[in-house]
């Protein structure tokens, strides 16, 4: 008996040290398993026992535990030792895009820590790593261009915070799974085998022909193809009959063809018939449609946005002409802006997204799903005549770039004007400093993350300049908003003469330059300047609210601000040129006089010397993805970012 209870003593102790102890005390080991089965060149120069400074290692936890690994365009080749990878169990980040891994993807079911997996541009094979939907944590898959095959899983759906899919340039086949995450925001399922009807999803619906293009079987509302043949359940094989029975069968084969075609005529004459009344009554109907002034939907509440609201627009006088919606652009109109028509929009569900000093901004869902933007201007009294509104509009909807919500069309008619844009549902970059708050006090944002969007938006501003009687007029931070790859893109460009001149909200006057403050002054090239450089101050701080109250001392403010607020000490010390630069731009396009301001290109030319010394990613980098943005971008307001 005592050597069993000895025993049991034992086995219990060992058990219990197990259990207690961690289970990796450090991440070398793994990763140079790693490298042995990817690296045969050694291209990755690892040695010694430091890891967190280490070529790709990213960020580490305690300075032993890997937390962020971005191994990309390094040439890497082999397959991956799925082994070696699950012990790094701490990873949150995970790229080997760019390389010439082969074979399947491992499974990669210990990686339960990790949102961001980047295996994108590599030779992989076999089929969808199904391991990955076990990972609940898992935000970002991007699997695009590699030879990956098989169906799509279904169990996906199982990923709640999924955020980004990008599944393009494989030979993935079957049908599109039913993803209903409201948390989906990247979708590109383009240039696969896939068939069948795209699901009809609240979460598939928000994305349109480029999302799923070059997949032949494949159609449903978002792609010219919108027709599905309907295959039948039943099965296929006939029983074996008797020669008398085959002859009954014909004979009633015959009756009921006959029939069919009869019937078939009798329902093509009354199909004829309920069309020419249709036509009849399509005025009369309509004329009830637009009976409804949309001064209804600008007395919305927030109760309001719930219900199916249509649009509707006011009636000329006579009864006769509601106007025209005429789209922009030159050349053959873009496929986003044929798809919809007047009637599409009358028939749209209309959900207010917010009210600004020159008019309303809506969220237009039509009856097919397709989403624009409508925004309703309080009237065009900054322009004397409306030959010269709809000049300057056809000026605007011919402007294409990329860091520009474009306007795709606009409507008038009598004292009623309305612009279409673009839908963006990834929110306004006001939302991705400020989060929910309303205060105008947020957290600051990295330093490579304002490189980037400064860097964006001078494009944007250098490209309207080019048009020397062209201003944005309203530069902010809610008037930027987030592309599907989060470029920041403007808006509510060029409208400089519709806005009211006795706008004096706090808000309004932080962007100003001082010239333009008197509402007698116009806006001009060098007052979008000056709002640049705020907004470049806002990037850096996260506050609206401060900075004409520190004057010459803006620099040592910013500094104060990034100490306390986000970077520790050794981490201000390793970005302190960065920091220098960006402060020296936002410096220089907050001079009080405009004469003293560097014009739009120089600007440009200075935020690109400052990322030259940064490591360029493309926009599938893990540094430049929404994993890279930090859990801020997953988590902010999509829908409160419109205002004029």
């Amino acid at each position: 008996m005592v050597p069993s209870c000895c025993f049991y003593a034992f086995f219990l102790l060992v058990i219990t040290f197990y259990l207690v102890s961690p289970v990796r005390s450090s991440d070398v080991e793994a990763l140079l398993s790693l490298k042995s089965s990817i690296d045969p060149s050694n291209s990755i120069p690892w040695r010694g026992t430091d890891l967190c400074n280490w070529e790709g290692v990213k960020e580490c936890i305690n300075g032993t535990r890997v937390s962020k690994l971005v191994l990309e365009n390094l040439n890497l080749t082999g397959s991956l030792n799925e082994k070696s990878l699950n012990q790094l169990d701490q990873l949150r980040v995970l790229s080997f895009k760019g390389n010439s891994l082969n074979a399947s993807v491992p499974n990669l079911s210990g990686l339960v820590n990790l949102k961001s997996l980047f295996l994108n541009d590599n030779n992989f094979s076999g089929e969808f790593p199904e391991s990955l939907t076990s990972l609940h944590r898992l935000k970002t898959i991007v699997l695009a261009g590699n030879r990956l095959s098989g169906q799509i899983p279904s169990s996906l759906l199982h990923l709640s915070h999924l955020y980004t899919l990008h599944l393009q340039d494989n030979l993935f086949s079957g049908s599109i799974p039913p993803l209903n995450q409201t948390t989906i925001r990247f979708l590109n399922v383009s240039n696969n085998q896939l068939s069948g009807p795209i699901p009809l999803t609240q979460a598939l619906k928000q994305f349109n022909e480029s999302s799923f293009t070059g997949n032949i079987a494949l159609c449903g509302d978002q792609i010219q193809n919108s027709s599905c043949r309907r295959v039948s359940s039943k099965p296929s094989a006939i029983p074996a009959m008797s020669i008398a029975n085959k002859t009954k069968t014909k004979t009633k084969l015959i009756v009921i063809i006959v029939g069919s075609i009869s019937g078939g005529i009798v329902i093509l004459l009354l199909a004829l018939l309920v069309l020419i009344r249709r036509q009849k009554l399509t005025k009369s109907k309509r004329e009830e449609c637009i009976s409804k002034a949309v001064g209804e939907s600008d007395r919305a509440t927030e109760g309001d946005r719930r219900n199916n609201k249509r649009f509707s627009w006011e009636k000329d006088e006579e009864g006769s002409s509601v106007g025209t919606l005429v789209f922009l652009g030159r050349g053959e109109p873009d496929t986003t802006a044929v798809r919809y028509s007047m009637d599409d929009l009358l028939k749209a569900s209309a959900e207010t997204l917010g009210r600004g000093t020159i008019g309303s901004t809506y969220k237009a869902v039509m009856e097919s799903g397709f989403i624009v933007t409508v925004k309703r201007l309080k009237d065009a009294a900054g322009f004397t005549r409306m030959e010269e509104f709809k000049r300057h509009v056809e000026i605007l909807g011919r402007l294409k770039h990329p860091n520009l919500v474009p306007l795709r069309a606009y409507f008038q008619a009598k004292e009623e004007c309305l612009l279409v844009y673009d839908y963006f549902p990834n929110g306004s970059l006001f939302s991705l400093i400020h989060g929910s708050r309303v205060s105008g006090s947020g957290k600051p944002l990295h330093w490579t993350s304002c490189l980037k969007i400064a860097e964006d938006l001078a494009m944007g501003l250098v490209y309207i300049h080019q048009n020397p009687t062209l201003v944005h007029g309203n530069l902010k931070s809610s008037n930027v908003l987030l592309g599907p790859d989060f470029e920041s893109c403007l808006t509510d460009y060029g409208l400089r003469d519709l806005h009211d001149p006795q706008d004096t909200s706090a808000s309004s006057l932080f962007y100003k330059a001082p010239e333009c403050r008197d509402s007698r002054k116009e806006t001009t090239q060098p007052s979008d300047v000056y709002s640049f450089g705020v907004l470049l101050l806002e990037l850096l701080t996260g506050k609206t609210s401060s900075f004409h109250q520190h004057g010459s001392d803006i620099s040592r403010w910013v500094r104060a601000v990034r100490e306390a607020e986000t970077e520790s000490g050794e981490e201000m010390n390793s970005s302190e040129e960065k920091l220098e630069a960006l402060l020296s731009i936002a410096t220089a396009c907050v001079a009080v006089q405009p004469e003293k301001r560097p014009v739009m290109r120089e600007v440009l030319k200075m935020v690109k010397d400052a990322r030259a010394e940064a490591v360029v990613l493309s926009s599938y980098s893990s540094d430049y993805s929404p994993g890279r943005w930090s859990d801020t971008v997953q988590s902010f307001p999509r829908e409160d970012h419109m205002s004029i």
